[in-house]
């Protein structure tokens, strides 16, 4: 089964509130086996647009992934980020 990826790209707008998000997101990620496979470091735009956080997140499958952004414990720290940044999010399945 292929696996699933989660692909954020953030601007952070105030960096105390983001890291209520982040520590909210890590247990959810950890609940739901997710392995952060780039959060947060150095990056560069190449084409298009971009935001200055790019995070990769892989899970077992697509659904796991799907079932980690939809569930309460995931939606409770998207509403921490509410004030804290914008985000671009997709779920992505792996070949």
């Amino acid at each position: 089964m292929p696996k699933g990826y989660m692909i954020s790209r953030v601007t952070v707008t105030d960096p105390d509130r983001y890291a209520d998000y982040v520590a909210l997101a890590s247990e959810a990620i950890r609940q739901y086996g997710g392995k952060p496979l780039a959060r947060g470091g150095r990056s560069q735009s190449v084409e298009g647009e971009s935001r200055p956080r790019n995070v990769i997140i892989e899970f077992e499958s697509f659904e796991t992934a799907l079932a980690y952004y939809n569930s309460p414990e995931y939606q409770a720290a998207k509403k921490a980020r509410e004030l804290a940044g914008m985000a671009d999010i997709v779920v992505v399945e792996g070949t």
